[in-house]
C-alpha cells in the first residue's frame, strides 16, 4: 500500500500525515476503566490548558480553518474534525463513547489538537491519497447525507476542487477530516485498521502517532507502526 499527498504539496506545502497501520486488534464493546481514567484526564487537561482562549485563537484550529479556507470551505457548518472536539471539549462536553479505539485515538486527538481518522483496513481497497475531488468519486455518507442527516448512510459525493481522503474505490473522509464514509467505519470485529494522523503547519505527527501506538495497545491490544510523509517525501509505501 502506499499513501499519496503529490495534488495537494504545492498549495499546501506545511501538509503532514502520519499513517499508523494497526494489526491484531481486540476492540471491546465499551472503555476499560483505566481508558475511561485516561480519556478524563485529557479531557480535563484540554479544558484546563485553553480556558479563556477563543477557538481560532488555539494554533491546531486555526491551521486548519486557513486549510479549509484555502480550498473553498466557507460555511461554518463545515469545520475539521479536531475543531468539533475540542469546541466539545470547552462547553465541557466529553467525549462520545463510540467503542475504545474510536474513543482512544479522539482522546489523542484532543490532546495533541490534530484531526485522526480511522478505517478498518480489510474494507480499504488499494493505495490511499489525500487528493482533490474528481468525477465519479463515490461517498456514502455515514450520517444519512446534509440533507437527511441521522438517517441511513446516503450518497453524498465531494464537490469539485474539494479535498479528500480516498482509496482506489471511494472517497473515505470527505472535506479533508469533516466526515467519513460509512463503508470502511472501525467497530468491534475490526482487527486491523489504518489511522490518519494530519498536521497543516501545527503541531507533531510522529508524537502523536507514538502516544496513539502507546494508547491502543494498551486498551485493545494489537501493534501499531507509522509512516511519514510530507511535502518533501509525497509519496510512501506502507508495509501491511
Amino acid at each position: 500500500m502506499r499513501i499519496d499527498i503529490s495534488e495537494l504539496s504545492e498549495v499546501f506545502p506545511d501538509f503532514r500525515v502520519a499513517v499508523v497501520i494497526f494489526d491484531g486488534l481486540a476492540i471491546g464493546e465499551g472503555r476499560t476503566p483505566v481508558l475511561s481514567a485516561e480519556i478524563a484526564r485529557r479531557e480535563a487537561d484540554v479544558r484546563a490548558r485553553f480556558a479563556g482562549t477563543e477557538l481560532s485563537e488555539i494554533p491546531g484550529v486555526a491551521a486548519w480553518r486557513r486549510a479549509y479556507r484555502a480550498f473553498g470551505i466557507k460555511k461554518t457548518s463545515y469545520r475539521s474534525s479536531v475543531e468539533r472536539l475540542v469546541k466539545n471539549m470547552l462547553a465541557d462536553r466529553p467525549l462520545p463513547a463510540i467503542n475504545p479505539f474510536v474513543d482512544a485515538y479522539n482522546a489523542v486527538s484532543i490532546a495533541h489538537v490534530l484531526p485522526i481518522g480511522a478505517d478498518d483496513l480489510d474494507r480499504v481497497a488499494g493505495d490511499i491519497a489525500f487528493r482533490y475531488a474528481r468525477p465519479g468519486d463515490s461517498f456514502l455518507d455515514m450520517a444519512g447525507g446534509e440533507e437527511g442527516e441521522g438517517g441511513a448512510p446516503a450518497e453524498d459525493p465531494p464537490k469539485e476542487g474539494e479535498v479528500v481522503y480516498a482509496d482506489h474505490e471511494k472517497v473515505l473522509c470527505r472535506r479533508w477530516n469533516w466526515r467519513q464514509d460509512a463503508r470502511s467505519l472501525v467497530g468491534p470485529t475490526t482487527r486491523r485498521a489504518v489511522v490518519t494522523i494530519q498536521s497543516n503547519g501545527a503541531g507533531s505527527v510522529e508524537t502523536a502517532a507514538q502516544d496513539l501506538i502507546a494508547l491502543v495497545g494498551a486498551s485493545c491490544g494489537g501493534k501499531g507502526r507509522f509512516v511519514t510523509a510530507d511535502r518533501r517525501q509525497p509519496l510512501v509505501e506502507i508495509a501491511i
